[in-house]
């Protein structure tokens, strides 16, 4: 792995430093060519840098902000007022290129609004999306977007999801020809909002594409497609659906009994692949840089996972696919 650097907004999320700074560490422990800036309030970060020894680590450089963006930040209010805080400065540090990559745990509408100001998306893209891993029965993995970015979508902008998460599965699960799927309320030609079905025109006449049709939620989970497309209000609710019935499922118990604590062990341990913590990090994609915005809820495994996942982004330069992509889309599709 060559020299790679990420900002870390450490006040984002629930928790904030106790929550990221162990996070940090572990990753800086584990990922020697590892650097980190990290971002945020001096009475707040400064004692957990103590506390697990890294407030003189040598690739640690730490920046002191003044505001923090809470969760119940309007996106506007934070964009124009909150310009010193952990989740900006973070940002500017991508954008200036003093960062390949940053991660947040805050607040999706200013996380987006921000993002949207300092990068910018690349041409042929109008919003971002956020996107994600899917566990499949048969052990791979789906992508899923959009999961909360842009409530309300336009069939232009799923067709330009579309692209965007072929080329994330190409570079990100190594999918050569990853099949490309619209999440509708039935397989028929005729279900669906307009949106949706005009969509799913544009996608079966977009050339390079291997465009598969309708799928339902019901098949989230079964391998039959590689890119699964939405709305960012349709996807934001199958995903938090599906990480509930995980999490309900990893915390069954059973009765008391040897035999009954023997099939507890069986279930969580053939279960486990099913942990939303594994899949935690949803990327701000179509963005001129890799933005990872991780669960708000999220505890120090998960967000280390998201470090993971910026990491990834990195090297295979996502951003810079998308773009290319894009370059051929006016011939291909009617993406722009």
């Amino acid at each position: 792995m060559s020299q790679l650097t990420v900002a870390l907004d450490m006040m984002g999320g629930d928790f904030g430093p106790s929550i990221t700074v162990p996070a940090a560490a572990q990753a800086l422990s584990l990922l020697p060519d590892l650097n980190l800036l990290m971002f945020g309030l001096e009475a707040e970060l400064s004692p957990w840098l103590t506390r697990l020894q890294l407030d003189q680590h040598p690739r640690v450089q730490t920046y002191f902000c003044t505001q923090q963006v809470g969760n119940d930040h309007k996106a506007a209010y934070a964009l124009r007022h909150l310009t010193d805080s952990s989740m900006r400065n973070a940002l500017d540090a991508l954008a200036s290129g003093r960062a390949s990559a940053c991660v947040s745990a805050g607040n999706t509408g200013a996380l987006m609004a921000m993002a949207m100001k300092v990068l910018n998306t690349v041409p042929g893209v109008d919003r971002p999306a956020l996107i994600t891993r899917l566990p499949q029965g048969d052990g791979g993995y789906a992508l899923l977007l959009d999961v909360g970015a842009n409530i309300s979508c336009s069939a232009e902008q799923l067709v330009q999801f579309a692209l965007m998460g072929e080329q994330a599965a190409q570079h990100i699960l190594g999918i050569a020809s990853p099949r490309v799927a619209l999440l509708n309320v039935g397989a028929e030609a005729n279900k669906g909002n307009e949106a949706v079905r005009v969509a799913g025109t544009r996608l079966s006449q977009t050339a390079n594409l291997n465009y598969s049709g309708y799928i339902e939620g019901n098949e989230l989970f079964i391998g039959r497609a590689d890119v699964i497309v939405c709305d960012g209000f349709v996807g934001n609710v199958a995903l938090k659906t599906s990480e509930g019935v995980a999490r309900l499922l990893l915390g069954q118990k059973l009765k008391r009994g040897l035999l009954s604590k023997m099939l507890t062990f069986w279930l969580k341990k053939r279960l486990s692949h099913l942990n939303p913590d594994q899949y935690n990090g949803a990327s701000l994609i179509g963005l001129r840089a890799s933005v990872v915005k991780s669960h708000g809820s999220a505890g120090s495994p998960a967000f280390f996972n998201a470090i993971l996942q910026a990491i990834s982004e990195i090297e295979h330069d996502l951003p810079a696919s998308i773009a290319h992509r894009f370059d051929t889309a006016p011939q291909d599709s009617h993406a722009r």
